[in-house]
């Protein structure tokens, strides 16, 4: 029996693109698909999936809540992040949540094959822009600040960054909006600012955030 996969991601036309992609390798089976959080937890009980592949930007939860939420459950599940951020912060962050494997979406597309196949039989798996990332934080003594964060409130910190309502996070996760706005208040003190602006200045400073191009700079295509 083949390695049945779970795809999770928020873009229908990406999903069809990476289902064709693991299909055409023998031995591996999509065995279902989410488009975010909820579904894809309610997807992994459904299907039972071998290996979940999934992204981390998504509305409303992320995938590394998705993560922890499916560890809890099944502390044995294998989950691989396949996303755009190649931030050491954010691997961190995954591998902290429970994630096996780690891979970005500009890896060649046999990269994402074979970080399948070694999460599958209980390797970690890094593509290796995300190890240069890492190795570089490393060598340069500069662990990310948001390791002092829990997945939880990573997550809500991705979310703040991506301009959500404290009713939106808190919608999201089921909390009370004085609950998240108590997250945002530890998350500031864990991460030593005072203020929202000092927060976008740092996570920049941790690549979570693209730095804004100068007024006068044209982007080229």
């Amino acid at each position: 029996m083949g390695i049945r996969v779970l795809l999770v991601d928020d873009h229908a036309v990406v999903r069809e693109g990476y289902r064709r992609l693991i299909e055409r390798h023998a031995g591996l089976d999509v065995v279902g698909e989410a488009d975010g959080a909820a579904s894809g937890y309610e997807a992994f009980k459904n299907s039972k999936p071998d290996v979940v592949v999934v992204d981390i930007s998504m509305p409303g939860r992320g995938g590394i809540d998705l993560v922890r939420q499916i560890r809890q459950l099944d502390p044995g599940a294998r989950l691989l992040i396949f996303t755009m951020h190649a931030s050491a912060a954010y691997a961190h962050q995954a591998f902290r949540a429970g994630a096996r494997g780690y891979v970005t979406k500009s890896s060649p597309p046999e990269v994402l094959v074979s970080a399948i196949r070694d999460v599958f039989v209980g390797r970690p798996a890094l593509c290796a822009e995300i190890n240069r990332a890492i190795a570089t934080s490393k060598l340069c003594e500069d662990d990310p600040a948001t390791d002092q964060l829990s997945p939880r409130e990573f997550e809500i910190l991705r979310m703040i960054l991506d301009a959500k309502s404290t009713d939106e996070i808190a919608s999201a996760f089921n909390l009370s909006p004085r609950t998240v706005a108590n997250y945002h208040s530890e998350i500031k003190s864990k991460l030593g600012v005072r203020s929202d602006i000092e927060l976008v200045y740092l996570c920049t400073r941790q690549g979570l955030v693209e730095p804004l191009a100068e007024p006068g700079v044209k982007e080229e295509f």
